[in-house]
């Protein structure tokens, strides 16, 4: 009776239990939900990777705008712009030359706290940027938010700015419609109201090469204390949802196999009992 005492001490100690716990999980009965379950935290994890590979993609960008914000203002005098264009994005600039009002166009359904309204989009023909031929190189200037009342043609020129000029702002990017749009976006005749900047599809209906970015005016000074209005460069470098995320995949999946272990131990102590 004592030796038979003994053995069944020997089956009760932990790792006895973790063997016989692997056995189950591992036999006839249970190896294919095993499987399944390995390949569920498998996938679990992985998702929980790709979330810390989206936390370095967004480290990365954010050391790029750092970057950007800490370098001198650009001045663009015409000349191609080299390297990556997304790395220009954010970057303050410069540049000197005359605004074609003839050209203007409008940015619509923008917003201004709330008041529905649009945006000027006037070429600004680059100072010192002349060909051979006498044609100036333009860069697109969003030149700020003006109310919807004022958003007809016949009311842009109380917003002119005629003379040379100074713009001071920042490089934003083209818009183009994704790959998934429309294969033909530019329109078939010249327009002045449009819903993005797509500088390739505003080109061809102007009589001037366009830089492939595009300005946005920041506001003078003393503020905005005139129409149209203008906004700072709005920059979010944090660091996103990405690290939660990550843990959270990786509990789910500790916690399927957890769970599923314990499952299968009690299942087996209510077999054995």
């Amino acid at each position: 009776m004592q030796m038979k005492n003994l053995r069944n001490l020997r089956i009760l100690t932990p790792m006895n239990r973790i063997w016989l716990t692997v056995r189950a999980l591992f036999s006839r009965r249970w190896w294919w939900v095993t499987l399944a379950v390995v390949a569920g935290m498998v996938l679990l994890a992985r998702l929980g990777l790709w979330q810390l590979d989206r936390l370095d993609q967004r480290r990365a960008y954010n050391a790029q705008v750092a970057q950007a914000l800490a370098a001198p203002p650009l001045p663009l005098t015409g000349e191609p712009l080299t390297g990556e264009l997304t790395d220009l994005r954010n970057r303050e600039v410069m540049v000197h030359g005359r605004f074609d009002f003839d050209e203007q166009m409008v940015l619509k359904v923008q917003n201004w706290q709330g008041q529905a309204g649009v945006h000027l989009i006037t070429p600004l023909l680059i100072e010192g940027s002349e060909n051979a031929a006498g044609t100036a190189r333009a860069v697109l200037v969003d030149r700020g938010w003006i109310p919807i009342a004022e958003a007809t043609p016949e009311r842009w020129p109380q917003f002119e700015e005629p003379g040379p000029v100074a713009v001071h702002g920042f490089i934003a990017l083209s818009q183009p419609l994704s790959r998934f749009a429309a294969s033909n976006p530019q329109p078939a005749e010249p327009q002045q109201e449009w819903f993005r900047v797509d500088i390739p599809a505003m080109q061809p209906q102007l009589p001037y090469e366009l830089l492939p970015v595009y300005v946005v005016q920041t506001p003078p000074a003393e503020g905005n204390v005139a129409l149209p209005y203008r906004s700072e460069a709005e920059i979010d470098l944090s660091e996103g949802p990405h690290l939660g995320y990550a843990i959270q995949w990786f509990t789910f999946s500790l916690m399927l196999g957890v769970m599923y272990v314990v499952f299968v131990s009690k299942d087996r102590h209510e077999q054995a009992s």
